[in-house]
Order: structure tokens, then sequence, then C-alpha cells
């Protein structure tokens, strides 16, 4: 029936097919549906969109959460303490489940206890219904933790939840959150439609945590080191995605906190879960974490004027070989001015027309200058930062470092080396970029390369990274080897 316009044999085969319906049943002389069969629609609730089970957010109510701060890691000074921050957040998660046992349940993959949020099995156990044998671990069928080896499962199983009215969290391996890419898409796509119809309520944020991350597979290798989940979010709508980084535990657990209170985003937040170093103390986390952006004055110079380079960094690892390479920059050239500057709310790098989160042009330029090197080092696909940031004004002199496809299983200096990522590097970097500073830092400059060839020899013949690498922190007093 491909020509019914033309072919009279067509037609009258659609003729036919059509007549088959009876419509002389079904409609009535007015070509309305006849009362018959119109009575038998569903009447107010019953009806597919006024039904609160598709309208998660009639029936949504607040999480009770507990108080955040009551999980902080004790700071004395920025940089000389060590901790998880998945373990610390996953105290906080339990608390969370105790307190809403019918609201809240933690989604993922075999890998609860591997990203270290092992904490919530002393509230609950896995979600189980089949038979149990002894020395099964935690499972039940009340249990509150969805965790089968499928993202698809996870990921369906979680929008499901938050549509009717409900919260959760979904952790997962960096690298293997690739897996529901489309339906990540998809829900994103929804959660955008969904704002521009007026009786939509709103539902809660679909929320990832990223563990296991790019920069610390020091026992599974390249296959487990990709973080370009971050750029897919990106190309979502500003009004629905976010994408933190939190540098330490007390950061970590204020943006949590956010997350978990927050209405109609994907929320993506990546934390490393193996020991580093701790940064800020609970109240400055917080601050730092509202701000989003800013500049850590403890670890800059530059007070009494410009800066003459600024570093920048978002992720745990680039905090920390940032700060490495800002003690050695203190060390070897007293008289530089550096700036220091973190990111934990990505999009702050963005210009306020293009997100709600953006900094405007007076703000970021404050931050990162007019005309001064900047050396970013960034968690994911270094091009990401570029491309958050080509409309400000120093666009040119920004010069970042990131994950570049070079990876394999090795030490976690090795690692950043194998990227050019390490504290060295950073420190060439700067060197290569500041006016007048190679012309008189050959010396050093070539220092810093045989640095780094001394660290990998380390790793190739102990098997782990040379102790001033792996056991370095922030000194009492910065510039004093």
């Amino acid at each position: 029936m491909g020509d019914v316009r033309g072919n009279p044999s067509h037609l009258a085969l659609l003729d036919s097919w059509m007549h088959s319906y009876r419509p002389e049943e079904l409609f009535d002389e007015r070509g309305a549906v006849v009362a018959e069969i119109s009575s038998l629609a569903p009447k107010g609730a019953r009806r597919m969109s006024a039904n609160p089970s598709a309208n998660g957010g009639e029936l949504l109510h607040d999480l009770r959460l507990p108080d955040f701060r009551d999980y902080a890691v004790n700071v004395p000074s920025p940089g000389t303490t060590f901790g998880e921050a998945t373990t610390v957040f996953g105290g906080f998660l339990r608390d969370v489940i105790k307190l809403n046992p019918r609201t809240f349940r933690l989604f993922g993959p075999d890998e609860t206890a591997s990203n270290r949020l092992s904490a919530v099995f002393e509230a609950t156990d896995r979600t189980w219904d089949a038979e149990t044998i002894a020395g099964d671990d935690h499972l039940a069928p009340d249990g509150r933790v969805m965790e089968v080896l499928s993202e698809h499962l996870c990921q369906g199983w979680l929008e499901g939840y938050l549509l009717t009215g409900r919260h959760g969290l979904f952790n997962c391996y960096e690298a293997f959150i690739h897996i529901v890419d489309s339906m990540f898409n998809q829900h994103a796509k929804w959660l955008k439609q969904a704002a521009d119809v007026s009786w939509r309520r709103p539902i809660a944020s679909l929320n990832y945590l990223l563990s296991s991350h790019v920069w610390r597979q020091d026992h599974n290798g390249a296959t487990h080191q990709d973080p370009g989940f971050i750029d897919l979010v990106m190309n979502k709508k500003a009004a629905i995605v976010r994408v933190y980084l939190p540098p330490d535990a007390n950061t970590l657990l204020s943006v949590g906190d956010h997350c978990l209170r927050s209405r109609n985003y994907v929320n993506v937040v990546v934390a490393g879960k193996q020991p580093a170093l701790n940064w800020l103390s609970m109240d400055e986390a917080i601050r730092h974490c509202t701000r989003g952006i800013g500049i850590w004055d403890w670890a800059s110079n530059d007070n009494d004027g410009e800066p003459d380079v600024v570093l920048g960094c978002a992720g745990d690892v680039p905090t920390l070989e940032t700060l490495a390479a800002t003690d050695l920059l203190r060390q070897l050239f007293p008289e530089l001015k550096v700036r220091v500057i973190n990111v934990v709310d990505l999009m702050r790098l963005q210009d306020e027309t293009e997100h709600p989160h953006g900094l405007s042009d007076r703000e970021f330029d404050a931050l990162f200058t007019t005309d001064k090197p900047v050396v970013f080092a960034y968690h994911g696909y270094p091009w990401l930062i570029h491309r958050l940031t080509y409309r400000r004004t120093n666009h040119d002199n920004i010069h970042v470092r990131g994950y570049k496809e070079e990876g394999t299983t090795t030490t976690p200096f090795d690692m950043v080396m194998l990227n050019d990522l390490d504290r060295f590097h950073l420190v060439i970097d700067v060197i290569d970029r500041v006016p007048g500073l190679a012309q008189r830092a050959g010396h050093i400059r070539q220092q810093m390369q045989d640095r780094r060839l001394e660290a990998r020899a380390w790793t190739r013949e102990h098997g782990e990274d040379a102790p001033e690498i792996s056991g370095w922190t922030w000194p009492a007093t910065p510039g004093r080897a």
C-alpha cells in the first residue's frame, strides 16, 4: 500500500483494511467516540498522567539526613594527614539508610565493598530473594543495597526508583559507568522535557558516585582507566547536569549532602577510595564547596600582588600533584609568586551565560588573571577544560595537563608520569611558560627530568613508588626543603 494516492488497487486495500476495524461501532455520526467506549477511560488519579506513581514528585518527601559535619575528618593542618574519602562517606550513607529505611537505596555493580562503602552493611544487607547458604555476605530479602553485576540493571532500577518518588545513589567504577551512557542520555533528556510540563513535580536527582578512578588502578590497568563519562555528561543541558571533583574526605561529605538534597539534576561526583592527603577542615570544606572554586591561600604566596603563575587543579590526584609541584617551586624559586586554585564544581569554569553555576568574566579574571600563565592539572581528558574556558580573556595562556590515554598496571606516581601530570612535569611547565624563567633555569629543568627518570627507575626496581613520593606531605613551612 505504498502508493494509495496514485494506485487504485492500493487504495482499495487500505479501504478494506480500515473498514475491518468496524468504525461504525466505534464512532457516532459526528465522528466522536461512542459513550460505551469513552466511559472505559480511567478517571482522576487512575489516569496515567495523573497517577502519582507515574509522577513521582507528587509522592516525594525530603530525605532525613544526618549532619554530615558529624563525620568530619580532623585536619590539624593542610596536607599532613591521610584518609580514605569514600570510606568516610560510607559512614554517612550508612546513617542515611538508617534514617530512611523505605525511601533510600544504594545501587551499583559488585563494587560496594571495593569502593570502600562497606559501612552501609552495618545498617542493611544486599537485596536477595534466592536461597542463602552459610558464608553468604550480607544477603537478605529486605536489603537496601541493590548490587548486581549489570550496570544497565542498576541504572534502570535507580531511574524507576526516582520516578516513583524515592531517593538513591549509584556507585560504580569510573571506567565502567560508560556502559549506561545511552540510559543516562535518555534520563537527562526526560528531565529536560519534564521541566517544561507544568504538572510534572520535581523528582530526586540521579546521583552517581564514581570511584576506583583512572589515576588509581594499581592492579587493574588500562581497561579500568577512562574518565570520559564527564565529557558525555557535559553535553547535556546546563539546567540538568552537575559535575563535582572533591579533593578530599571533607569536601566529599559536603558535596554528597548537597547532591542528596537536590532535585531534577544528574549529579556526577568523582572521588578516590585510596588513602590520600586531607586538605581542608570541615568549615573550610563547606566554604570551598559553596564557592565551587577558590584560591587556596595557605598554598599560595602572591598575597602582596599579582602572581607570576597560576596553578589550577580539579580532582584528588591532580590536586596532590599540583600541591607537590607548588612545594618544589617554592623551594627552587622562592621569589616566584604562585597562586593555587582548586576547582570542586567543574561548571564554575563556564561562562555565567552558559551555566547557572558559571563565573562572570570579571570573577574568572580575578582568579586566573588576564595575562599570566596558567598550568591546570585536571582529572580527565584535558581538552574539556579548554572547551569550558575558550571564551575567557586569558585562554591562550591556559595549559592543561590530564589523562591522554596512557596507562597500564603500574604504581600511582608512574601513572601520572605516563600522562605528564606529575609534579616534576608541572614544574617544567612553569619553567617553560613564565617569561624569563626558562633562560635562567636550564639546570633546574634538567634536574626535574632526571627526577622523573629516577622515580620511574625506582618503581621498576621496587614495584612501588619511592618513599619521598608516596609519603610526601605539605610542609609546615612551604619553600624549605
